[in-house]
């Protein structure tokens, strides 16, 4: 993973599929909450990829929609410190998307791994469509149009940003020479400021003549998150520093994050498709009665077997809730018949139910109170269409369509 940086932008969104459980939770939006105090961070909700699978019945997007919203700002998500949004409130996105595809090589997308695997996984529909096919490519258009430094994900999505970053290579390469480049590089340097600029100047005179790695570093930090350069003008400097042109889309970096095994009840993956899941804002003693009723390690029948928590789906909730002392409580007890499942599940069900019972408290008042969920998100969809526009602006002049006069 690389090194992050305090302010760098990150991207990253979901699909609305009605109210979130722990799975989602523990998978990705428990870091989003982390993340938003450490990063420029950018959430948005995916209505249109949910089209891509999901065309034929459309009504209940949006109040999936707006039920994921609540489910994120109970979780923690702040709109005060992130920006949360409906991707198709902002319509640059779909025009990133068109453009990209008029240089994206079909043989990319056919390759997605994700793409045979869901065909195969969803026989039942028909997704012999174009928006099947070209989902990874709009995906990138939502990545690339916020110019973020890193994507969060799970390493079975790495492949989802790599492709990201050859879209984002393939069109520096054709459209990534601007006229006039050094002139503009000079123009941006001087709104650093004296100071800063003489040594900007001092850091790139030493990575091109000697190839001083910690100057160009150096140089680079100089750029990120300066007030007074604009992302267009960021990207020019950071060309200039490395002797090339100016990279209008930069290559986001995956941003590795740690993604527990969450079982479902039946001891499968937790997934809404399964029907195992114990939802955020679930009602506590449904909560109780689900985790009582879970599955736990097969070959114990009676209260009297001996017990492997190797294999226990029970003991993977027990690695994200519990102390190590709670844990070895349990191994142990399981190993040696030393206590039973209901026992062993006990510290588990008052663990997740204080979580859910949190996350239910700071949903309530959002639930209560739509207008305010809806002016966090008109909030937040106009500060992403505000940086999605100079994102446009900046393609449609590599373009040739910028037609200004």
């Amino acid at each position: 993973m690389a090194n992050t940086s305090h302010n760098a932008r990150v991207l990253s969104g979901m699909r609305p599929t009605g109210a979130l459980h722990l799975g989602n939770y523990h998978g990705a939006l428990k870091n989003w909450v982390d993340l938003q105090y450490q990063h420029e961070c950018f959430f948005f909700i995916a209505d249109w990829h949910a089209l891509t699978t999901g065309y034929e019945d459309t009504s209940q997007i949006e109040e999936h929609t707006w039920q994921m919203v609540i489910d994120w700002l109970g979780a923690g998500l702040n709109p005060s410190a992130a920006t949360l949004f409906i991707q198709s409130k902002v319509p640059e996105h779909a025009e990133l998307h068109l453009l990209l595809s008029m240089i994206t090589p079909l043989g990319w997308l056919e390759r997605v791994p994700t793409f045979k695997d869901q065909q195969e996984q969803l026989k039942e529909k028909d997704l012999a469509t174009y928006g099947f096919l070209g989902y990874p490519l709009l995906q990138s258009a939502d990545i690339l149009i916020y110019r973020p430094r890193y994507v969060p994900v799970g390493e079975d999505q790495v492949a989802h940003v790599e492709i990201t970053r050859e879209v984002a290579r393939r069109f520096n390469h054709i459209y990534g020479r601007e006229k006039d480049f050094e002139e503009k590089a000079e123009k941006a340097l001087k709104r650093l400021g004296g100071k800063t600029a003489e040594l900007y100047r001092e850091l790139r005179r030493a990575y091109q003549t000697s190839g001083d790695a910690s100057a160009l570093e150096k140089a680079a930090t100089l750029l990120t998150g300066n007030a007074h350069l604009t992302i267009a003008d960021q990207e020019r400097l950071q060309g200039y520093l490395e002797g090339t042109g100016r990279m209008i889309l930069p290559e986001p970096d995956v941003l590795l994050t740690a993604t527990p095994k969450v079982p479902g009840l039946d001891g499968r993956k937790m997934s809404k498709s399964y029907g195992n899941t114990i939802g955020l804002r679930e009602d506590t003693d449904s909560v109780a009665k689900k985790l009582k009723g879970m599955k736990t390690d097969p070959s114990r029948m009676r209260r009297t077997d001996v017990g492997n928590p190797d294999v226990c789906p029970v003991f993977d909730l027990h690695k994200i809730y519990s102390s190590e002392e709670t844990r070895t409580w349990a191994a142990a007890g399981c190993r040696s018949a030393g206590i039973g499942c209901i026992e062993c599940k006990k510290p588990l069900i008052d663990a997740v139910v204080v979580e859910i019972e949190t996350i239910r408290t700071r949903a309530r008042e959002y639930e209560e109170n739509r207008d305010a969920v809806r002016e966090i998100i008109q909030a937040g969809c106009e500060k992403a269409r505000e940086a999605a526009r100079d994102t446009m602006d900046e393609v449609r002049s590599a373009m040739g369509l910028g037609y200004r006069g």
